[in-house]
């Protein structure tokens, strides 16, 4: 058993009560901004201001250690402490946490101030150092509970350290291949977190959620191979990315995630924005899979499937997972949300229709296409913005402490 222990009182303001609060508003705010960013360098072509990186680098290492790293650490340091029952960082410490990802989000703009700009060697040193404190703030806990069934997650922090370490020994020139390794290390990482992370709280959360009684199915055997599965799959891509061993891996998982998946629908939740989008989320993964199968049977562009497991696999769980949160977690009733939140969750499916599925259909227009991807994104994380900073800088509506 485990003995619940309630925090002592804080001065801390309000959004630096629990790590969920600063990231996920960090996360929300540079969605839109990391976007804006890209889509006037892509699309737009106008000049890069990143005079360090190369802007498709940037691009994606942001989307996966800047924006999903934020989701993942502010979800994990509310999490623990409800697993473990004990305090995770909060305060002066919390803050500190978020200043070292908030420093390597901005640091490599330092270029627009001045024209040498800070040496990369500055980005690197937050980023990682970030990352290197947010393992024993997450650690600690689960393992003074002794709970071994949240090992796994320590395991996947010290991946996503290492994955971001090798991408910055690409950057610097140290390790060849360093950059492609780094990046698809943590892409894939990310992914398996979504799946683990899915496979606990979407059969969870229908359940209770449709309004009436349902029991989905499960299968024990499924959870057992599907880790098995994605190591064997992460250690492919990495080593041969796109053979035939990569394809048949990604088509069994494909498979089973779909089993999965089928077991889990039940009709009512698509009247429940906070379940369907979970859903959604997840057969994109599923998705992703396929359009892995299709490149190497078909030659699709291999950046359909990454965009789907992106936009819509790691961006439409984590909006969906960071709505939610937020309203558990400042004592506001989850089965009862803001009516906008169906508008943010089409408006970022839009964005994956339009990235993933329209390019199939009209190749001819491929950048308006990425384009209006691009803005369909930015209005969901504004508009995930407008509702959501509100409640994250101000005390829980119930009184408790969090």
């Amino acid at each position: 058993m485990i003995e619940i222990q309630e925090p002592q009182s804080s001065n801390s303001p309000a959004w630096l009560n629990l790590g969920f609060r600063p990231f996920f508003i960090g996360a929300a705010l540079f969605a839109v901004l990391s976007m804006s960013i890209w889509a006037a360098i892509f699309p737009l072509q106008i000049l890069s201001p990143l005079n360090k990186l190369a802007p498709t680098v940037w691009h994606a290492h942001e989307m996966i250690y800047g924006y999903a790293m934020a989701v993942i650490a502010g979800f994990l340091l509310a999490a623990v402490k409800n697993w473990t029952g004990l305090q995770t960082p909060r305060g002066a410490l919390l803050f500190l946490l978020f200043f070292l990802w908030l420093a390597a989000r901005l640091l490599p703009f330092a270029g627009l101030f001045s024209e040498e700009g800070l040496p990369l060697q500055w980005t690197a040193f937050a980023d990682l150092l970030f990352m290197a404190m947010l393992i024993p703030a997450v650690a600690v806990p689960i393992i003074r509970v002794k709970s071994q069934r949240n090992l796994v997650v320590i395991a996947i922090l010290a991946l996503l350290l290492t994955g971001n370490g090798l991408f910055y020994l690409g950057v610097f020139g140290i390790l060849t291949d360093g950059i492609r390794l780094g990046l698809y290390l943590g892409f894939y990482i990310i992914i398996a977190l979504v799946l683990m992370m899915g496979r606990r709280v979407i059969p969870f959360f229908t359940e209770r959620g449709v309004g009436y009684s349902v029991t989905l199915t499960n299968y024990a055997w499924l959870d057992k191979a599907v880790p098995l599965l994605m190591i064997a799959f992460i250690a492919a891509e990495l080593v041969t990315p796109g053979n035939l061993m990569t394809t048949l891996v990604a088509a069994v998982l494909m498979f089973l995630l779909g089993l999965r998946l089928v077991g889990w629908h039940t009709k009512g939740i698509w009247r429940k924005p906070l379940l369907w989008v979970l859903h959604v989320a997840y057969g994109l993964v599923v998705l992703g899979f396929a359009l892995k199968v299709a490149a190497f049977l078909f030659g699709a562009s291999p950046f359909l499937a990454v965009h789907a497991f992106a936009m819509g696999g790691i961006g439409l769980m984590t909006l969906g997972m960071m709505a939610r949160v937020c309203l558990g977690h400042t004592g506001r009733n989850v089965f009862a949300p803001p009516a906008a939140v169906n508008w943010m969750f089409l408006l970022l499916s839009g964005a994956v229709l339009l990235r993933v599925f329209v390019p199939l259909l009209a190749p001819a227009y491929y950048g308006l296409w990425v384009g209006l991807s691009q803005l369909t994104w930015i209005l969901a994380f504004a508009l995930f913005s407008l509702i959501y900073i509100p409640m994250l800088v101000t005390p829980r509506v119930d009184g408790q402490p969090g």
